[in-house]
């Protein structure tokens, strides 16, 4: 399971003891195996203990104890990681330092590793399409990394609530998916929204503002994971 890490640890990246454990064994590698191959590769002096402490959970590797740790059991790092989450999880991922991510990017280093600490992405369209292709992120994830996710909440409320086929080209171009797919998924979006308000209508007697009002409320709270799904793409 990945580790979790705590204040003091905030810039050590979530790692997945039990498959360090499991490609260690499966090299037939000690810790201390382990603890001279990072050192001899990477310069970076550890004692077997640490590295037995990270398999336990007790600890986690930094960011660059853990590029070290893969290559020392010939792994991806994504492999000693938990299902990225976070900017920093895809590009840790993926083996690679911010300041050179931001160099493929086309970006500031500064200005980029603002962006992966949550900070407002500022970047042009071209800059997200090489983001998105150094890291393989879903769409879902770059809309949200690249800070349009609330535009396209907002368009698919809209969708929902209104007449959807006015939105089909608005949200493709946020979302560049099939023509086909998008209106199939916001007629869809559109149908089940009006039909879980006229049931919570019928079932108390016409009261919008109380439980047919929830129900509506609920059913746009989810809708951004809901239109992923019915596109076919990951939730992030």
């Amino acid at each position: 399971m990945p580790v979790n890490t705590h204040d003091g640890d905030a810039r050590r990246p979530p790692f997945n003891a039990a498959a360090a454990r499991r490609l260690r064994e499966a090299l037939g590698m000690t810790h201390a195996h382990v603890a001279y191959g990072i050192w001899a590769a990477y310069g970076i002096r550890l004692e077997p203990a640490s590295v037995a402490s990270w398999e336990l959970g007790e600890s986690a590797p930094t960011e660059a104890e853990l590029t070290a740790l893969a290559g020392a059991l010939w792994c991806a790092p994504a492999e000693l990681l938990g299902t990225p989450g976070t900017l920093r999880e895809f590009r840790l991922a993926r083996g690679l330092a911010a300041a050179d991510l931001a160099l493929r990017v086309g970006m500031d280093p500064a200005t980029y590793e603002r962006v992966e600490a949550g900070g407002r992405w500022t970047g042009t369209d071209r800059q997200a399409a090489a983001l998105a292709a150094e890291l393989g992120l879903p769409l879902p994830a770059l809309i949200r990394f690249t800070g349009q996710e609330e535009r396209l909440t907002e368009l698919l409320i809209s969708a929902a609530t209104t007449r959807w086929q006015g939105y089909v080209r608005p949200v493709g171009k946020l979302a560049p998916l099939p023509k086909e797919r998008l209106q199939q998924a916001l007629q869809e979006l559109h149908e089940e929204y009006h039909a879980t308000m006229t049931a919570s209508l019928s079932w108390t007697g016409g009261d919008a503002s109380g439980e047919a009002g929830k129900a509506g409320r609920d059913f746009l709270d989810g809708i951004v994971a809901e239109f992923w799904r019915r596109v076919g793409e990951p939730a992030p």
